[in-house]
């Protein structure tokens, strides 16, 4: 059988895992003023799940607790900092994917990276795509998880899915990414990360 035409478009369009993205991200030549002291920032991972159920595929989110301490209340890609037995950011993504969802990694084939992504609250980000099989449980993590929930990627992947906005940052005005799916906002990093892979995809059509 052969595979999905979107699965397709995106291991053409991601970084091969023979060549993971080097920091710093992408956006930090777009706003250098937040990083401008200097600070190391700390290395992390998220996974882009690609669920696939037969010929259906949706791209699975997270909403984080309010009590979190980064981004608090924020829909992300399930991921976190790296730690020191993580051996790269692929088991970063996978080892934080099963922690705060229950999918664990057998489930997931990663393929391939985005470029990086740094963040105004001091992570530099390293996205790794993957495909999800059906038959996971999900076992969300009390602490850090309020809601897990799905996209259809075909949605995400509609040209001017994504738009642009601007957020009120230290006084000043900053370019965002979001957009809207069943009354849930995904804007910031996630969004951000999300522009990256349509980027990619535009450009390795």
């Amino acid at each position: 059988m052969s595979e999905h035409i979107d699965i397709v478009r995106l291991r053409r369009a991601v970084r091969p895992l023979a060549d993971p993205p080097q920091p710093p991200g992408w956006n930090a030549t777009e706003f250098p003023e937040l990083w401008s002291d200097n600070t190391p920032l700390r290395q992390a991972a998220v996974l882009l799940p690609v669920i696939c159920r037969g010929d259906a595929l949706s791209m699975l989110f997270t909403r984080r607790n309010e009590t979190m301490r980064h981004h608090a209340g924020q829909i992300s890609f399930p991921g976190g900092a790296m730690e020191a037995a993580d051996r790269d950011p692929i088991a970063a993504a996978l080892r934080e994917t099963d922690e705060e969802t229950g999918i664990n990694a057998s489930f997931v084939e990663a393929f391939g990276y985005l470029d990086c992504f740094d963040t105004i609250s001091g992570f530099s980000v390293t996205p790794v795509v993957g495909i999800v099989r059906d038959g996971f449980k999900l076992n969300p993590h009390p602490d850090e998880v309020a809601e897990i929930f799905e996209v259809p990627l075909e949605i995400i992947l509609t040209p001017g899915c994504l738009r642009r906005s601007e957020i009120l940052w230290h006084g000043r005005g900053r370019e965002i990414f979001e957009f809207s799916y069943d009354g849930k906002r995904i804007w910031g990093a996630t969004a951000a990360i999300l522009q990256n892979l349509l980027r990619r995809l535009e450009a390795y059509r």
